[in-house]
């Protein structure tokens, strides 16, 4: 099992993500999934941001995020990345950021809790 861990901002308000997006029960669950409101995304299998907005059943495009509007950034690791943020893959051990609205800093890095 894989984990990256995403935080999204939106008009300079951190968003909480919610526990067991993707998670039916304790034997049935999507490929991508959260168990915690922590914003740690486990994944068992080759995924992109966009596959885990799609379990979440949120939108995500580059003019939006949630209900929000506006230019959306994404940053990997503190580095910014360009293009559609749906199509950027998720990496084990990767911390990723969100953001529409004005500029927060973003993190480098997340010190996971043992699995």
């Amino acid at each position: 099992m894989k984990r990256a861990h995403l935080e999204l901002f939106a008009n300079g308000f951190a968003i909480i993500i919610p526990a067991r997006i993707g998670v039916r029960s304790a034997h049935c669950r999507a490929h991508e999934w959260t168990t915690t409101p922590t914003g740690v995304v486990h994944f068992d299998r080759a995924a992109t941001i966009g596959d885990l907005f799609s379990v979440w059943g949120m939108p995500l495009g580059r003019r939006s995020v949630l209900s929000f509007h506006g230019a959306v950034s994404l940053f990997r690791n503190g580095i910014r990345v360009r293009g559609d943020p749906r199509s950027v893959p998720l990496r084990d051990g990767d911390e990723l950021v969100l953001e529409t609205g004005p500029f927060v800093p973003p993190h480098r890095s997340y010190l996971f809790p043992p699995h």
